[in-house]
C-alpha cells in the first residue's frame, strides 16, 4: 500500500507545506540521505498551536502538538519529494519540547510525533531519538521537530 493511500486511511489531513521562515532550505537532499529542517505544530487552517508545556498545555495537549507537527513534516516531504513512497526508513528525530523548567516528561510529548511515524511506516518509521526540554522556541509554539530519513533507490517506488 502506497504511504498516501496509508494516511487516508488513517483519516489523517495534512496541512498545506509550510514556507520557511528563514533563511534555509525546508529539506536538503544528500545521496539517499533527507535531512528536514525543523517544523512546528501547523494546523491545516495555517495556524500554530501554542503554549508551554506544563503552563497553558497539558503533556496530553503537547503530545498533540507533536503529533500535529509530524503532519506538517509530512506535508514538505511530500511537497519537496513529490510523493511520501520515496521514503525507505526513518533515521534520527531531534523533539524540542517547550517546557516550564519542572516539566520532565520530554519523552512522552515527542511520542506524539514518533507514534504518527510508526502508525504510517510501522518499524521502519521508528528512529533513533532525542527528545529535549527547551527554554523557549519560536512563536511561543510547544513543540519543534526535526529529524533525518532514508530514501529508496530511484528504482524503488512502491506502485499505487
Amino acid at each position: 500500500m502506497s504511504i498516501e493511500k496509508r494516511i487516508s486511511e488513517l483519516n489523517l489531513e495534512l496541512p498545506t507545506a509550510p514556507k520557511p521562515g528563514g533563511t534555509y532550505s525546508p529539506v536538503v537532499i544528500v545521496g539517499n540521505i533527507c535531512y528536514v529542517s525543523g517544523h512546528g505544530p501547523l494546523k491545516p487552517d495555517g495556524t500554530m498551536i501554542t503554549g508551554r508545556v506544563g503552563d497553558q498545555l497539558t503533556e496530553e495537549e503537547g503530545n498533540a502538538a507533536a503529533r500535529q507537527t509530524g503532519l506538517a513534516i509530512l506535508a514538505t516531504l511530500q511537497a519537496q519529494l513529490g510523493s511520501l513512497d520515496r521514503i525507505e526508513r526513518f533515521v534520527k528525530t531531534l523533539g524540542m519540547v517547550y517546557a516550564v523548567p519542572e516539566f520532565k516528561r520530554h519523552p512522552q510529548v515527542i511520542n506524539g510525533f514518533s507514534d504518527l511515524i510508526v502508525e504510517i511506516w510501522g518499524e521502519k518509521g521508528k528512529a533513533a531519538r532525542s527528545a529535549v526540554g527547551m527554554g523557549s522556541l519560536p512563536n511561543n509554539i510547544p513543540v519543534e521537530v526535526e529529524c533525518i530519513v532514508l530514501l529508496k533507490d530511484e528504482g524503488e517506488h512502491e506502485i499505487a
